[in-house]
């Protein structure tokens, strides 16, 4: 069940929060990139350098609804300032539990404009690392990145 949206978010920031609960709840993440601004920047938990744009940002993102089994936000928390929200989740990945956060952050206009995710303990994080590398290690390389071979960084 998706948790409230925090009424001190802005309201466009609201329905975008709103439309991304929606898209998680059904699984059709058709219109994903529609929710990002042209200058999104994602963050990953396991990646030093910031991925840029919707093109990285949608695809990162609709391949981890693919390798999260039992997702579950839990709670949100907005900034005063209405521009930013922390969701609280938690799932499984390949028989690993693990809690994350993802923090983001819109314009005025409500487009996500960062994307940073944080997740723990470690075994669940290199299992994440490992599932998303091997869905998405050929994608990424086509887009000019290249992965090295440690675990943590195979997931963009």
């Amino acid at each position: 069940m998706p948790q409230p949206i925090p009424q001190t978010l802005n309201a466009p920031a609201q329905a975008t929060l709103e439309a991304w609960h929606a898209m998680l709840e059904s699984g059709n993440m058709d219109d994903l990139d529609r929710l990002f601004a042209d200058e999104v920047v994602f963050r990953s938990p396991v990646a030093h350098t910031p991925y840029p744009g919707r093109t990285a940002t949608t695809l990162v993102l609709r391949t981890v609804n693919t390798v999260f089994e039992d997702f579950t936000y839990h709670r949100s928390f907005a900034t005063d300032d209405g521009a930013s929200v922390v969701l609280e989740f938690s799932a499984n990945v390949s028989g690993k539990a693990l809690k994350g956060i993802d923090m983001v952050r819109f314009n005025a206009d409500g487009k996500i404009v960062e994307f940073e995710v944080m997740v723990r303990p470690a075994t669940g994080l290199q299992a994440l690392g490992a599932a998303m590398g091997a869905k998405l290690g050929d994608k990424i390389a086509a887009q000019g990145r290249s992965l090295t071979r440690s675990p943590r960084h195979l997931i963009p």
